[in-house]
Order: structure tokens, then sequence, then C-alpha cells
């Protein structure tokens, strides 16, 4: 019985070894790849373009909210003189426009999510090709993405890609 035990703990002992061995050899790196991409030009550049569509539709939304305002005060002025029909035809009136403005509110925002895709998508995939370039190169089998709140991550204390995929990238 001592005999197995003493087995036991012996084989334990040896593919803990192999595994922690097999961990040392696998070279694991890392990088925060949120702040490769906020670093990038193309992402600022983005950016830029995604809040100036933004102000613009902010800029409509607004123009269109004032003069539906503008309408509701002038109709609320002048009920008194209008016939119970035209006050309701007016009612009917204000409350299509407020649909109509929250329908093209709603469609701005698709357009701006939908526009965000189109103008992120080459800049993920430029970061995600000179990672890999960047990590084969040197050696890596594995890159674990750093960036706090990243899945998986626990510690990265090993080597950051971050200024080799910099320099990769001329930034």
């Amino acid at each position: 019985m001592k005999q197995i035990r003493l087995v036991v703990i012996a084989l334990a002992l040896v593919l803990g070894t192999t595994g922690f061995v097999q961990a040392q050899d696998s070279k694991i790196a890392h990088i925060e790849t949120q702040t490769l991409v906020e670093a990038m030009p193309t992402y600022k550049a983005a950016l830029s373009e995604l809040e100036k569509l933004q102000r613009s539709y902010d800029a409509q939304i607004n123009e269109m909210g004032t003069e539906l305002q503008k309408t509701v005060q002038r109709y609320g002025a002048e009920a008194d003189k209008q016939t119970d029909e035209t006050n309701l035809n007016r009612q009917k009136e204000l409350q299509e426009t407020e649909r109509k403005i929250l329908e093209y509110r709603q469609n701005a925002l698709k357009d701006l999510q939908k526009k965000e895709q189109d103008l992120l998508k080459p800049i993920l995939e430029k970061a995600r090709v000179a990672i890999q370039r960047v990590a084969r190169a040197k050696g890596f089998k594995y890159v674990i993405d750093s960036t706090p709140g990243a899945a998986g991550v626990i510690m990265a204390d090993g080597y950051d890609l971050m200024a080799d995929v910099k320099s990769d990238l001329g930034i």
C-alpha cells in the first residue's frame, strides 16, 4: 500500500514537471489589442469621421425638433380660433411629425452603427494580421489579448508585443 502511494506521488510529480516544462516551451506573449487599435492613425481618422456624421445627424434631429416646437406653439396659440376638426387634424399632424422624427433618429443610429462596423473592420483586421506577423517572426506560439476585461487573462507578465507591432505598423 505504501509502495502504491509512493508510485502515485512520483507519477504525479513527473506529470506535473512535464506540464511545467511544456508550458515553458510554448512561448506565450500578450498584447492589449484595444490600446494598439487606439494608437493606429486610421482608427483616429475613423473616429473623427464617425463624430462628424453623428454631429450631422444630431443637427438635423435638433432642427426637426425645433420646427416641431414652433408648430406646437403656433397651433396652441391658434387653437381657440380653429374648429374642433381642424384642431384634431393638427394634433394628428403633430403626432405624425413626432413619429417621423423618432424614426429618423432610429435610422440615424442604425446608420452610425453600420458605418462604425464598416470603418473599424479593416482596422481590426490590419491589427490582427500585424500581431500574427510579428508573433510568428519572434517565434511565439500563443498571443493573449491582455486588454482589461478580455476573457481568459488573469495575469500578463509575458513578453508584450505592443512596441514591436507598433513599429511594424509604423506608429
